[in-house]
């Protein structure tokens, strides 16, 4: 018997597959376990058990993306916005009835979203305008930053908004570093910064001296800021800093180290302070080739179908458990009514996961 949920999942991947198909993306069959509970949530330490609803199993809500980024949920209207970068357009998926429509296109690359407090899209414009905008309600675009210090922002790629109205951003250079995910340009500000929108409209540079700095995340208390860094350390890091009353941040020490296989990307945390992290392969080769059909190839370090999907990590910074996905996940966040929802934007799809947990506020 086809359940109601299963059936939205089909029609939402079928509208998916032909929306993105005259994008010319990809679409991918996918097969939901049938028995509970699902062995794509995996128990890497007891205290996890918890999380993990036993009778939720994982759903594909959409495919036929290029590279699907920055997920936001919008409780009023119970619909998924979300970035598909390299076609240059934002999507919506829609809880009632499954569907996926174009929400912007073109989108100026977009790739973080997020939701401000009064329930207004923000959003990183990854290459072309290189800037921070906010949607309003009736539709109007106002641009909250776009340069620093007389110089252009290089690329900003992921945002939150505290809950004193501040909003963070960070700023690599991905968007505007090759052909891919947006147009090559010069880049104009000397570091990749973390940035912190004041109230007042002050664009101020609260972190320095990470390079290329990609996810961030409040703790649920806001005294703690978590950024990812892309580069600069032997691998994939998440640094942890103290959050001062006067919006500055200060005592950096490493939380998470992803190895020297891993990647971390976009991340979340639940109310209980865990961070839920994309997960996947960071394409490093091994040293030495290997022989594969009388050829020298170099091949990756660990194997990427091991490492795709989510892997979640106490406070403390201690492995707790691991979501298996079929595709590479590049970010994530809690939605549906009840706040918990995990909707996981995966290459070209977008993976759904009840649990019980709920995202930090």
């Amino acid at each position: 018997m086809i359940s109601r949920r299963n059936l939205v999942a089909g029609i939402g991947a079928g509208v998916a597959s032909a929306a993105a198909g005259r994008a010319m993306a990809q679409s991918f069959p996918f097969k939901p376990n049938q028995r509970y509970p699902d062995p794509a949530v995996e128990i890497l330490d007891p205290s996890f058990a918890k999380y993990r609803l036993y009778s939720s199993t994982l759903e594909q809500v959409a495919t036929g993306l290029r590279w699907a980024e920055g997920p936001a949920y919008f409780p009023d209207g119970g619909y998924l916005l979300f970035s598909d970068i390299p076609n240059n357009r934002i999507m919506k998926y829609s809880e009632k009835d499954g569907s996926l429509t174009v929400f912007r296109s073109p989108a100026n690359f977009a790739n973080g979203n997020t939701r401000d407090r009064q329930g207004r899209l923000v959003t990183c414009e990854h290459s072309v305008t290189r800037r921070i905008t906010r949607t309003e309600e009736n539709g109007k675009i106002t641009v909250l930053a776009d340069s620093f210090e007389g110089k252009r922002l290089n690329a900003p790629n992921d945002i939150v908004v505290k809950s004193d109205d501040t909003i963070w951003f960070t700023d690599p250079v991905f968007g505007i570093a090759g052909e891919w995910e947006g147009f090559k340009a010069k880049r104009e500000q000397d570091n990749t910064n973390v940035f912190r929108i004041g109230t007042n409209g002050k664009l101020t540079a609260v972190i320095t001296d990470l390079v290329n700095p990609n996810g961030l995340a409040f703790s649920p208390d806001e005294k703690k800021l978590y950024v990812v860094e892309w580069k600069g350390t032997p691998n994939r890091s998440i640094w942890s800093y103290d959050v001062n009353a006067d919006g500055t941040v200060g005592n950096k020490s490493k939380l998470i180290d992803a190895a020297d296989q891993g990647s971390l990307d976009g991340f979340r945390v639940d109310r209980d302070g865990n961070l839920w992290c994309g997960w996947g392969s960071n394409g490093a080769l091994q040293s030495e080739p290997t022989d594969v059909n009388g050829r020298k190839v170099y091949q990756l370090k660990g194997r990427p179908e091991d490492l795709d999907g989510v892997m979640v990590f106490s406070p403390q910074g201690k492995p707790l458990g691991f979501i298996r996905l079929p595709e590479r996940c590049e970010n994530l966040t809690f939605g549906g009514p009840k706040n918990n929802r995990l909707y996981m934007a995966s290459c070209h799809s977008i993976y759904a996961l009840y649990v019980d947990a709920h995202g930090a506020t």
